[in-house]
């Protein structure tokens, strides 16, 4: 009994630090299905939910930045642009994309670069695998742009740096054996140390 009481109070004096609509409980019957509710985390996480402003963190946010020279909308609308031919018009518009329409016209590419037979995509003139096992030139370019991306957005820093020591989870179930810059979380936990 001691111990739990023990482990409820370090639970208690973690959440404390930080904001306490972080981890509320939200009771939603119209929830997507891909999506994973704050209360999901453990002591010591928070689910960095669209929910609050920690969805500043998530790919979808419209945090504009310029990445050599070139303004993208959001870091959702450089990922999926990279999926079609560059200097295209379908290109172009991709990248002033954010959240939801960027990431379907992600999966429309993707669809079209499967019955190509295509699994690289491209930035600069280079072409690259796109999903590596490990970290590769497109997991490098990733973290460039979301280096990029908070340092040219003070609230996007703020929000990273305010999530302190906690260990930075997900709000939608990952597709199994995603990619390592699937993993945005990891991505900003290794910024949040750099930025320290």
């Amino acid at each position: 009994m001691r111990y739990i009481l023990i482990a409820l109070c370090l639970s208690a004096c973690v959440h404390t630090r930080y904001p306490s609509h972080w981890f509320e409980p939200i009771d939603d019957p119209n929830k997507p299905g891909w999506e994973i509710l704050p209360q999901a985390a453990k002591p010591g996480e928070v689910i960095l939910s669209k929910r609050n402003e920690l969805g500043l963190l998530s790919n979808f946010a419209p945090t504009p930045f310029v990445f050599h020279g070139k303004r993208y909308a959001s870091l959702e609308g450089f990922w999926q642009m990279m999926l079609y031919p560059e200097g295209s018009a379908e290109r172009k518009k991709v990248a002033q994309m954010t959240a939801f329409e960027a990431k379907a016209a992600g999966e429309l590419a993707e669809a079209n670069m499967k019955k190509l037979g295509i699994d690289w995509v491209s930035f600069e003139g280079k072409h690259f695998p796109y999903r590596s096992a490990t970290p590769g030139e497109h997991y490098e370019w990733i973290v460039a742009a979301m280096r990029e991306k908070v340092r040219q957005n003070e609230n996007v820093r703020r929000v990273l740096m305010q999530t302190g020591d906690l260990i930075l989870k997900p709000d939608h179930i990952e597709e199994e054996n995603a990619p390592p810059e699937w993993h945005y979380y990891e991505i900003w936990m290794k910024i949040r140390s750099e930025l320290r």
